[in-house]
């Protein structure tokens, strides 16, 4: 049996010891947890990096203690506008969506556009008319404003000088037996974004990239950051061109430019070997993987 391997995020972040309460923070490995081996069956199975990328996404989507699908933060007006994306490494094919409501799993309508539209990138009502002649899963609003959400969102506007907090993003990286690579990446975006703000998730080469030829890597962190770092590609580019080990090359992506690209900054990564790199430069990221049989490891703080 060849090596496989998936590795998934759940947002990387910098918080306050108390911030995540203990409540929340079983919630979350729980979620990390099933997600992971919601992914990993399907490569044990001998299934497709593509299939299991999308399946460990879509797990977390469900999950309203992650900020993706249900759980998504709410914009400046209230609303859920949902951004993803999905490559398959073995063939360098895409498909992304941003701005979406109403699409319970956005990472499966980037799956959709991948498989079934002539082009890359959808966004807003053309993404949602998509998601419909595909006939996905739809949702009304209320299905995705879950407390959580909704508190943070009132806590926001009663302030007068409101700095968004979350940034989180969810995300998967694969390694199937036939040695092909994929990357999923999806999120609710920023709380209190001002509306059509899109962040780095959707964006390929900078919230996610796969090529077969090198590595997969998923980011999530401070959206524009990493859109302007184009971190993904940058990432693929290191472990391609310099030769440079997974995990060193993600430390690179994520401390290059740090005069000028500032912020929270977390890299997921695996190479063509099944390497599994899992960096952040902030003291939370929620993370899991799992290479072959072996157990499966679930972390959230720095220091674990």
């Amino acid at each position: 049996m060849n090596k496989y391997a998936i590795v998934i995020h759940g947002g990387a972040v910098t918080m306050k010891p108390g911030q995540l309460t203990p409540e929340v923070e079983a919630h979350q490995r729980e979620g990390l947890h099933q997600a992971m081996q919601a992914g990993w069956a399907i490569l044990h199975q001998g299934g497709t990096a593509l299939d299991a990328v999308e399946a460990a996404v879509s797990s977390m989507e469900d999950n309203e203690h992650f900020n993706a699908g249900r759980g998504s933060s709410l914009n400046l007006q209230g609303e859920v506008q949902m951004d993803a994306s999905i490559m398959d490494g073995s063939n360098l094919k895409a498909g992304a969506v941003n701005s979406v409501t109403y699409v319970k799993n956005p990472i499966q309508l980037a799956r959709a556009v991948l498989d079934n539209s002539k082009h890359v990138y959808l966004s807003g009502e053309g993404a949602v008319e998509f998601a419909l002649r595909q006939g996905l899963d739809l949702a009304s609003p209320d299905y995705f404003e879950v407390e959580k959400s909704r508190k943070e969102w009132l806590e926001l506007v009663q302030q007068e000088q409101a700095e968004p907090q979350q940034h989180d993003t969810v995300g998967a990286v694969a390694l199937d037996q036939h040695g092909n690579l994929a990357v999923a990446t999806s999120t609710g975006g920023i709380e209190g974004q001002v509306k059509g703000r899109v962040g780095d998730s959707p964006a390929l080469g900078c919230g996610s990239y796969a090529s077969n030829d090198a590595c997969a890597a998923s980011c999530t962190g401070d959206g524009e950051v990493i859109l302007r770092g184009a971190l993904a590609h940058e990432v693929y580019a290191l472990v391609k061109y310099k030769g440079l080990p997974i995990v060193e090359a993600c430390r690179a992506a994520i401390s290059l430019h740090d005069e000028d690209l500032q912020g929270d900054k977390g890299i997921i990564g695996i190479d063509k070997e099944g390497n599994v790199a899992l960096e952040f430069n902030s003291n939370v990221m929620r993370r899991a993987y799992r290479i072959g049989e072996e157990e499966p490891v679930v972390a959230i703080w720095r220091d674990e």
